[in-house]
């Protein structure tokens, strides 16, 4: 029979770390904290393959895990000695989620289970504290009516406001048990009023519908959501941790905190980290209660007042910083910590990696190689490549002008500008139609999540460091600002407030992750310095990697940009996007607009001297390194007119009849001019394009080969390719133009001609095209379009639905559809090799900067990938950890 029930505690430990698939995250850190001697309250984990079952089966649970489950609250009745349900001495659980992976604030959690009106008297008694007993009952209705029963989680945060205001209170501390008491009563008519039934008096009971709501929230839509954006799979399912509850509402002597055995914002070597005293966890992460620092030296630097946990409990905060330093040399990773201090004495709730800025991470990474806890390649594979994207954009102007109107807690590093906006759907949809926007809470929640991805950046008025907007801000590399105390957030009038000025949704304010300052108006920024841990990562990343890395480029500031970066090359430069240009484009018009050669090679003379100072200006930013160039490739409706205004603005630049105008452009209409009449259909029937481009590439080459003395390498790309033939006829078109200008110029370079793979044709009939070509490029923006017969442009109306549903496990214009795809790569590597085995093989569509694709062309073999400009640092993280893990 399998096994679903695991123990923890009390010198038992049924798993550990490497169980992580098995008991999730939560369960197999908990196990392994037990098993290495740190206090931790005894429990049991409900594993991951059950709830696959439990969805299998219609929501049920079989006959077997109610025994397992028996006989786990029997373990934590021995350890504790207490009894679950018992009237005199209860035992009250905790019932979380734990996947694999963290999901920080994403499913759900019910604490101090096992209380109804006859236990609580018990427990108030046993504690010697009516008060706290009162106080937990309240705190499990409410948790459990939102996260079992599904009632209004508003109207009991309702009552209790209202309760604190009928008595002059501020804080929940200031509540007597005779309070407390009272709001219980209130809590069960709301109860009975919500849900027409007497809130649960049974423990079991509580207990079975709390483990299957915690299943239940795998599916909720937040964690959809957090799924989707962080490409974990729907199947993996979350474990459930049923624990002993200990108490850190208990006194002044009992306190709850979350703790990071460094700095997870700037990855300082520092103790960082929050406390309550006398409180609940769900006090220190929701921000109801402001929170206080760790230590004493976070306290001093930030002026506050109230005691840090070193200077109000210090003999307990030196445990802590033992269980600290001995979390962190056993996982060798900085720890997330979850920790409660019940009247002295220090109990850990969870320990697990912890979410970092990508600065931090850098930082941390390079450090622990440094202190010997793991090594050079361990460090590089240890930072995500997609987080570098945080620090290779601009960062404010540290000498702009700034408007401030208020300040919090620097939450999350980074800076954004954007339009105010108060709630997550909102957010979603401006962000959609490409407008930047900050989101404003009062405190952010879970069900956020859609909103706090779509926006640039996240403003709160409530929460800590440590808050739910802080830790997922991070977790997404988006700028935060929260506990922004001064601030007045009134969703439903569309406006904040500080004192006397106001900002309403629409207006523009930008925030600064790093200080914590909330500008009005717009900041601006600099570009970014990549040096210090960075330039010290991506060094020992290129010693460690196999793939070459180019950039797809075409413009002299894009080409600096990718060089300054550590681009290896030009893998795609598009030779269209340098048409558009204002004083070209009606040159290419007159082009494709003629009715005959000598009309186009009189538009082509008049291009030939923009093309060639375009590439002449590449070649002398590459300095010698390799350059793709791509010859024209556009879809022609691109290029022209289609409203009578512009009809006629193109017939006068180009000096044309308007009637005869609309007439060519009539007989050029394609009905699907991405499968039309482009690419090297294009060069077969006009030769005299191709023509013009290579004879500007080859002049611009030996030009700059003369002034510099660095040769270029040109290597001329011949696009859509589908069959031998095209190529050849294509080849012959280049080699000619070469000749014929270094016969001119009395110079002779070194150059290749290849082709674009990005038909499935091309891909299959690669050991014929082979013959005729010297490298393949594999366009995998066009191939993944091809082979799916789906529109790129097209396909956003209902991908997201396919990943949604499990048809596809990412956006395969993202991340590369390796089944697909990816065999047709396979395949038209190994025929290209075999009919020449020195062929270079590359990747220059997106996927040329996605980590997972990136992956893949490792394992494939090709030669190198090529990514946009801001890329190429994630391109060369992500090669060398694909070459380190195939090792």
């Amino acid at each position: 029979m399998t096994q679903y029930v695991y123990r923890f505690g009390g010198g038992i430990s049924d798993g550990g770390q490497g169980d992580r698939n098995l008991l999730g995250g939560k369960g197999a850190n908990l196990a392994e904290m037990a098993s290495i001697g740190l206090p931790v309250p005894p429990g049991f984990t409900i594993s991951t393959e059950m709830c696959a079952r439990y969805y299998e089966e219609g929501e049920t649970f079989p006959d077997s895990l109610r025994d397992e489950v028996a006989n786990g609250i029997a373990h934590i009745e021995g350890v504790t000695g207490k009894t679950f349900g018992d009237a005199a001495d209860p035992l009250l659980v905790s019932v979380r989620s734990g996947a694999r992976v963290s999901m920080p604030g994403m499913m759900d959690t019910v604490l101090n289970l096992g209380l109804n009106d006859a236990t609580v008297e018990g427990l108030a008694k046993k504690a010697d504290d009516e008060r706290f007993a009162w106080d937990s009952y309240r705190r499990f209705i409410q948790m459990y009516c939102d996260v079992v029963l599904g009632l209004d989680h508003g109207r009991f945060e309702e009552a209790l406001e209202i309760a604190k205001e009928d008595r002059g209170y501020t804080l929940d501390t200031e509540m007597t048990a005779k309070d407390w008491r009272a709001l219980v009563d209130e809590y069960k008519s709301l109860v009975k009023e919500m849900w027409d039934k007497p809130f649960p008096q049974d423990v079991h009971d509580q207990l079975w519908t709390a483990i299957g709501a915690v299943f239940g929230s795998w599916n909720a839509e937040r964690a959809k959501v957090y799924r989707r954006l962080n490409s974990i799979p729907g199947d993996w399912g979350t474990a459930v941790n049923v624990q002993a509850m200990v108490f850190g509402n208990m006194g002044d002597t009992s306190a709850t905190g979350v703790a990071f055995t460094r700095d997870p914002s700037t990855g300082e070597k520092a103790y960082y980290g929050e406390f309550l005293i006398n409180a609940q966890g769900e006090d220190v992460v929701a921000g109801i209660r402001t929170p206080q620092y760790l230590t004493r030296r976070a306290r001093e630097d930030a002026g506050a007042k109230p005691l840090s946990m070193e200077e109000a409990l210090p003999e307990t905060f030196a445990e802590l910083a033992a269980v600290f330093d001995k979390l962190e040399n056993h996982y060798r990773d900085m720890q997330d910590i979850e920790f409660t201090v019940e009247r002295g004495k220090l109990w850990m709730l969870q320990t697990r990696t912890g979410k970092r800025t990508a600065r931090a991470a850098l930082k941390i990474a390079v450090e622990m190689a440094g202190e010997g806890l793991i090594s050079q390649d361990e460090a590089v594979i240890r930072v995500d490549p997609a987080a570098l994207d945080q620090l290779l954009h601009p960062t404010l102007d540290p000498e702009a002008d700034r408007d401030v109107l208020t300040k919090g807690l620097p939450a999350s590093p980074g800076a954004a500008s954007g339009k105010v906006v108060f709630d997550a759907d909102t957010a979603e949809k401006m962000a959609n139609n490409g407008e930047d926007v900050i989101l404003v809470r009062v405190e952010t929640s879970p069900e956020d999540i859609h909103g706090m991805h779509a926006a640039k950046g996240i403003l709160t008025a409530r929460g800590g460091m440590t808050s739910h907007a802080a830790v997922v801000a991070r977790g997404m590399g988006r700028p935060c600002v929260s506990g922004a105390g001064t601030l007045s957030v009134k969703a439903k009038e569309g406006v904040m407030r500080v004192g006397s000025r106001e900002v309403r949704q629409g207006e523009v304010i930008t925030i600064d992750g790093a200080t914590g300052e909330v500008m009005v108006g717009e900041v601006p920024t600099v570009k970014p310095e990549l040096a210090g841990d960075f330039a010290t990562l991506m060094e020992w990343a290129d010693k460690g990697r196999r793939l070459k890395v180019r950039a797809n480029a075409e413009t002299p500031a894009d080409c600096r940009t990718a060089r300054e970066f550590g681009a290896e090359g030009i893998g795609l430069c598009r030779t269209e996007h340098m048409f558009f240009d204002s004083g070209r484009i009606n040159a290419v018009r007159e082009m494709i607009l003629a009715s005959d050669e000598a009309g186009r090679r009189a538009a082509l003379d008049k291009l030939l001297p923009h093309q060639r100072q375009d590439f002449t200006e590449i070649f002398e930013v590459m300095a010698g390194l390799p350059c793709t160039i791509r010859l024209l490739d556009p879809p022609l409706h691109e290029f022209l007119p289609h409203e009578d205004e512009e009809f006629e603005e193109v017939a006068k630049a180009i000096e044309m009849d308007v009637d005869k105008l609309k007439r060519r452009a009539a007989e050029l209409h394609e009905f699907n001019p991405m499968l039309g009449h482009r690419g090297c259909r294009l060069g077969v029937t006009y030769p005299e394009i191709y023509e013009m481009q290579a004879r500007a590439i080859f002049e611009a080459a030996c030009d700059v080969a003369a002034k510099s003395g660095d040769a270029p390498t040109p290597e001329v790309m011949i696009p859509l390719v589908g069959t031998k033939k095209e190529l050849e006829l294509m080849r012959a078109v280049v080699e000619k133009a070469a000749e014929t200008v270094f016969e001119e110029k009395g110079r002779r370079l070194s150059y290749l001609v290849g082709t674009m793979i990005e038909l499935p044709r091309a891909a299959l009939k690669a050991g014929e095209i082979a013959e005729k070509a010297e490298f393949f490029s594999f366009g995998t923006n066009d191939l993944t379009q091809t082979t799916l017969g789906v529109s790129r442009d097209d396909a956003g109306r209902f991908l997201s639905t396919y990943v949604e549903k499990g048809i596809y496990a990412r956006d395969p214009f993202v991340s590369l559809d390796v089944e697909g795809v990816g065999e047709l790569i396979e395949i038209a590597a190994e025929r290209g090799r075999a009919t020449r085995p020195e062929i270079k093989l590359g990747i220059c569509g997106e996927h040329g900067g996605d980590p997972t694709s990136i992956a893949f062309c490792e394992k494939v073999g090709l030669d190198y990938v090529s990514a946009s400009p801001y890329r190429v640092p994630i391109a060369r993280l992500a090669a060398a950890q694909a070459a380190l893990q195939a090792k």
